[in-house]
């Protein structure tokens, strides 16, 4: 049985690092162990993803200056396309 590195998990479950340290802390996923060093080490049969908790998405237009204002709506017409065409909810 080869025990996978953080990494090699992040990889097989397409997290990153850093969301595997955060859901260890939170006590959602639990390595094995860890080697001598202290790096975490999982077992490749017990890993499985949990959903991301539901949450809110903001987008904003913003432009530099206020001259830009035309460029500022245009902004806010495409942002408000993607968001229903990515199936956000208002």
């Amino acid at each position: 049985m080869r025990l996978l590195s953080i990494g090699e998990a992040a990889a097989e479950l397409g997290l990153a690092v850093g969301t595997l340290r955060h859901r260890h802390r939170q006590g959602l996923l639990m390595p094995l162990g860890r080697i001598a060093c202290g790096h975490r080490r999982f077992q490749r049969d017990t890993l499985r993803a949990e959903p991301a908790v539901a949450g809110k998405t903001v987008c904003y237009p913003r432009v530099s200056s206020h001259d830009q204002v035309e460029q500022l709506t245009e902004q806010a017409a495409r942002l408000e396309r993607h968001c229903v065409d990515a199936g956000f909810r208002r």
